[in-house]
């Protein structure tokens, strides 16, 4: 009867150590999720109104009411690309 309360109480442990690791790494993976660079301001062409933003490694492009994808370098903030989407 000794080894098995032995036993209960080594798993209750394990299990509680191993629940407080589980917090620990999400409350990390969420901190690095913040860590997020997003620019400052964003010079749009004349007109362009946006309506989405998304990035990737190195760039981050805005979505404009005129049916257009502005790619934006992130180190420089220039214009790098423009791409025109036909509305079906």
């Amino acid at each position: 009867m000794r080894y098995l309360k032995w036993l209960v109480t080594t798993l209750t442990i394990v299990m509680i150590g191993g629940f407080l690791t589980i917090v620990a790494l999400f409350v990390m993976r969420f901190a690095e999720m913040n860590s997020t660079e997003l620019p400052d301001q964003i010079t749009l062409p004349d007109g362009a109104v946006a309506t989405a933003f998304t990035q990737g490694n190195g760039w981050f492009a805005v979505v404009t009411e005129d049916n257009e994808i502005l790619i934006y370098s992130r180190v420089t903030g220039n214009l790098r690309q423009r791409i025109q989407i036909d509305p079906e």
